[in-house]
């Protein structure tokens, strides 16, 4: 019989905030609310999405403003965090870290410092709650102003010691080019914490390597796009920089007509580290063991490499060392387990 792989010991990088609400929660609230959620959000979830051209974008990007709504008070934000890692636990995953924008909810919360504060708390009661380790990435959005960025990649710098790790940007690769954040970035990557941002997602490996040489990325969102160049590849194997690899969403957003188009297998097998990802499974509706049962049983990965892309997302996280040594151990358990 082959291992559970919702036993095996793995680190979750690629997931949003608000996307990691789960279903139920937002029916619940929406509910208690007395608000109106559109069918995609309801009988017809997960929402069909395709979002490579502008209207497709626009209409995913409505639903997760929509989804946004419900989280009207501090309780809320407490138990979407609390309910995202009692999910992660359950799925084998140890590490998470969870990617949040503070200005979407400052209006909400008192301003961006207590909203990045009130989501750094919530995080820490959901590791104390569930024994696994959470740390936040602050991501900038693209369609803003790089200078909103900055006061972003400053406020994050200010919090290093709580559990800020990373530096992000999200949304439209299309509508905010790498290069016009890379003041924000030289803040972060001074500061020491990761360079993350998304790439390589709706552009194609030119975006990549803008997120690599602009930004000096450590990580990147997606990146799948990089498979489009063997130079690029190497590139990324040669200073072991991860793509956070996200299956279902890349398929959901018509990134990849079908999981088989993913080109997970390729970039594994350049040499490319791999962090899968959920993305965002409220919108999806996939968390992260079901992108592992898919290099299981899309992309044919063997248990030995199924332990070898879970090592690999421990080794470009933010964990501890320690943390890493025990789960690294644990990963070689697993595998040594019978099958």
């Amino acid at each position: 019989m082959p291992r559970p792989l919702s036993e095996l010991p793995k680190a979750h990088l690629h997931l949003h905030f608000t996307g990691s609400m789960r279903h139920s929660t937002l029916i619940e609230l929406a509910q208690e609310q007395g608000l109106h959620l559109p069918d995609a959000l309801k009988e017809d979830w997960p929402p069909r999405l395709r979002a490579t051209d502008e209207r497709g974008w626009f209409r995913f990007q409505r639903l997760y403003d929509i989804a946004r709504t419900v989280l009207r008070r501090k309780d809320d934000v407490y138990r979407l965090v609390r309910e995202a890692a009692e999910d992660e636990a359950a799925e084998g995953s140890r590490w998470l870290e969870i990617q949040v924008d503070p200005s979407g909810y400052a209006h909400r919360f008192g301003g961006l410092t207590p909203t990045l504060e009130l989501m750094l708390d919530a995080a820490h009661r959901a590791a104390g709650h569930t024994g696994i380790g959470i740390a936040v990435v602050v991501a900038a959005n693209r369609t803003r102003h790089p200078l909103d960025a900055k006061t972003l990649a400053r406020l994050a710098t200010q919090y290093m010691d709580q559990g800020v790790v990373g530096f992000g940007l999200s949304n439209d690769e299309r509508r905010g080019r790498a290069r016009d954040f890379d003041g924000a970035f030289r803040l972060a990557k001074r500061a020491g914490l990761l360079a993350v941002p998304h790439g390589g997602e709706l552009l194609g490996a030119a975006s990549v390597a803008e997120c690599v040489d602009v930004l000096g990325a450590d990580r990147l969102g997606h990146g799948v796009r990089a498979a489009e160049s063997p130079r690029l590849m190497e590139r990324l194997a040669d200073r072991q920089i991860a793509c956070e690899v996200c299956p279902t969403s890349n398929v959901g957003l018509g990134v990849a007509e079908r999981a088989e188009d993913v080109p997970l297998r390729r970039l594994f097998d350049a040499g490319v580290p791999i962090a899968l990802g959920a993305d965002d499974p409220l919108l999806f509706g996939a968390r992260l063991l079901p992108q592992y049962e898919l290099a299981r049983q899309v992309y044919g990965f063997r248990d030995a490499e199924l332990a070898e892309l879970a090592r690999q997302s421990i080794r470009v996280s933010a964990a501890p060392d320690q943390v890493r040594k025990d789960l690294l151990k644990e990963i070689d358990d697993w595998l040594a387990s019978a099958g």
